[in-house]
Formats: structure tokens, sequence, C-alpha cells
């Protein structure tokens, strides 16, 4: 568990943007596990946050189970072999989400601007977060559910996650959902996502 305050600390001490506008101008920030040291843990042991204030002016803030890292599904059989799996590189990627359809079958957030990934393809048990092996373009990083199960929560990532961003309980996910529609039609359609290490949490 973490506090609002140590997120808007950390995310500013690396000079990122913090968004404090009054009436839902959210700030969506992943948290990696650091404690995993790069293993393919397989498991939602990130979080997501989303904090903003509310219609009267009030702070919210939201912590959800996640993984910010791909399944080991996919790390053992990566979409495109040669480029290998993408693993999406800690920072601030401004304006790079929207509220449209993922896989064309329900509302989630979706890329639509640049994003860099680390690519691993030696099919190990490790993310290999090497700087020489980094790729930035538009690649499906989306931000979706697991499990569309109401009221239930996926605990293995597996294939729920190629590279996206994903939160484990569906009743979690629509919480998070409805927040975004209600900043879509104050902010417009566009979401800037920041991931952050835990071992950066002030």
């Amino acid at each position: 568990m973490y506090t609002r305050e140590q997120i808007k600390d950390t995310v500013e001490g690396l000079g990122y943007k913090y968004f404090t506008g009054d009436n839902y101008d959210v700030n969506i920030i992943g948290i990696r596990n650091s404690k995993t040291e790069g293993k393919v843990t397989n498991k939602f042991d990130d979080t997501m946050t989303i904090s903003y204030k509310d219609e009267n002016g009030e702070w919210q803030y939201q912590e959800y189970n996640c993984t910010t890292d791909p399944g080991d599904d996919w790390m053992e059989n990566p979409w495109i072999d040669k480029i290998g799996c993408a693993v999406l590189k800690p920072g601030q990627y401004r304006g790079s989400h929207k509220l449209r359809l993922h896989a064309g079958k329900y509302l989630a957030l979706g890329q639509k601007k640049n994003v860099t990934v680390y690519r691993d393809n030696n099919r190990d048990d490790n993310y290999d977060l090497n700087e020489s092996k980094t790729d930035t373009g538009l690649f499906g990083i989306n931000i979706h559910r697991a499990t569309s199960r109401s009221g239930k929560g996926s605990t293995q990532v597996d294939k729920w996650s190629a590279g996206c961003q994903v939160i484990a309980h569906n009743d979690d996910w629509h919480e998070f959902l409805d927040i975004c529609q209600v900043a879509r039609e104050i902010w417009g359609n566009s979401f800037t996502y920041t991931l952050l290490e835990s071992k950066d949490i002030c």
C-alpha cells in the first residue's frame, strides 16, 4: 500500500507531471514490483493507481492489483520471435492512451501515441531490461482487465498480457473505467500513463 503523497512526490521527483486540476484531472500511475528482481512471476504482483480531485475538490486515491509485465505464456512464445516480447519501460507517456475497444471487444484504455518497450526474446524466466534492446512505437500496449466475470479476479497472468498493463479483478476494473469515463467527458479522450518502479517510491 502506498499513499497519494508518496506517488505525487515520486512522480515529481523524477521530473514528471502530476496533475492537480479540479474535477477528475486523473493521474494513472502503475508501479512495477522491484522486489521480484526481474523474475517472471506470472502473478498480478504490481500496482495500478489512480488519483484525482473529485467534483468537490477532494483528493481521491485508489490502488488495484495488476501486472505491468507480460505473462509467462508470451515470454515463452513471443508474438514475433526475432523481436521478442514487449516489456514497457518505466517513464511518463503523455497523452499515450484513449478510451476505445480492446481487441474490438470491450472498452479499455488503448495506446494512441508512442511508448518505449524493452524486447526480450530469449525465452527464459527473467525480464531482460536491456537498454540496447528498446523499441519505440505503437504496439498495442493497452490498459485493460483480466477476467470478464463480475466479482472475480485472475491470479495467473498467463496470456492476459503480452506487454499490456492489466488489472486483475473485474470489479476493480469497472471502478477504474468509470473514473476514466467521467474524466473523458470533462478533459477529453486523452490519458497520460506513468510507470514507476517500487524501489523509486519515496
